[in-house]
């Protein structure tokens, strides 16, 4: 298989019930239609007589993957726990699916997906395929991101690839110390406010030479970062900015750590407020601030955070 040729997957499971068998046909549409795959089903190959022994043979030895449909139904049928006449189809490829992986475990566990889906349970695996110890695909939806867990096993790429491996500094006598880093300058923003700027702002009759300043009719200014969980401390200086036309104004401000957000902290001219933080093990960072009343035409906020940092 090269990587411009879609994967062949063939898909086996039992007749539970009318309901059952037309879950299984339009997850089998979703992954034909809409992912790409090849995928190859019984309700798709009944417009002839032929030999469904020979048929199945043919998908179960020649498909890249084949996934399972855990039912109750297939489970018991998987394991011979029905007569001989009950179910042939799904007793005959699990019998199948069953000499392969006693032929080659380590490559069959690879390529037979058990797939699990709504008001189904791991319960309903077969045990063959050590339902617990091994990897599963519960399918809530079908959308991509319903079955991108199978994708990755499908496609072989991790949904989150692991980083180049760092420079190895021979332990923590070595290990770099903490850096101090500006959100305004020394960091991309994943996300802002429209009218958002960096650069200088007195504060407090203090000048920070690396803001985020907020001043244009705009209701609420923000800035988002990530930080990976690599910092330990935020610092920042919140206030109205000393030259605002309108020197009776106040600001409101507010961090949020991971979505979880700060209370907020008033500030006016002249009465700034000092923000310092513990961030450990924060993924996200967010500075919000606004003044109240702010509309179009009125009450533009003239705001500022005085370089705000982390370490």
């Amino acid at each position: 298989m090269t990587d411009n040729e879609a994967p062949k997957v063939f898909v086996t499971y039992a007749h539970d019930s009318p309901e059952h068998k037309d879950r299984v046909r339009r997850f089998a549409e979703f992954l034909h239609g809409q992912i790409g795959l090849e995928v190859h089903l019984d309700q798709w190959d009944d417009d002839s007589r032929r030999d469904w022994s020979l048929w199945a043979l043919e998908h179960l030895d020649t498909a890249n993957f084949v996934v399972v449909i855990a039912s109750p139904e297939y489970k018991r049928r998987a394991e011979g726990r029905v007569a001989a006449d009950d179910g042939r189809g799904s007793q005959f490829e699990a019998a199948r699916i069953r000499d392969r992986l006693t032929e080659n475990l380590g490559r069959e566990i690879k390529r037979i997906l058990p797939v699990v889906f709504p008001r189904q349970s791991v319960e309903d695996i077969p045990n063959f395929l050590n339902p617990y110890s091994t990897t599963r695909y519960p399918i809530d939806t079908f959308t991509e991101e319903g079955v991108a867990d199978l994708l990755t096993a499908i496609t072989g790429r991790a949904r989150h690839q692991r980083p180049e491996r760092g420079e190895w500094r021979g332990g923590a006598a070595s290990a770099p110390k903490p850096h101090r880093t500006l959100l305004a300058t020394g960091m991309d923003w994943r996300a802002c406010s429209t009218r958002i700027r960096t650069g200088g702002a007195r504060i407090g009759d203090v000048h920070y030479a690396d803001s985020v300043v907020l001043r244009a009719p705009e209701r609420l200014g923000f800035v988002e970062v990530d930080l990976g969980m690599a910092y330990r401390r935020l610092t920042a200086v919140a206030g109205v900015l000393d030259d605002a036309v309108e020197t009776f104004q106040v600001g409101y401000f507010r961090f949020l750590l991971d979505g979880e957000p700060s209370p907020e902290t008033k500030v006016a001219v002249g009465k700034p407020a000092r923000i310092e933080v513990d961030v450990s093990g924060v993924l996200k960072l967010r500075l919000e601030m606004y003044r109240p009343g702010t509309t179009e035409h009125r009450w533009f906020p003239e705001l500022a955070w005085g370089d705000p940092a982390v370490e």
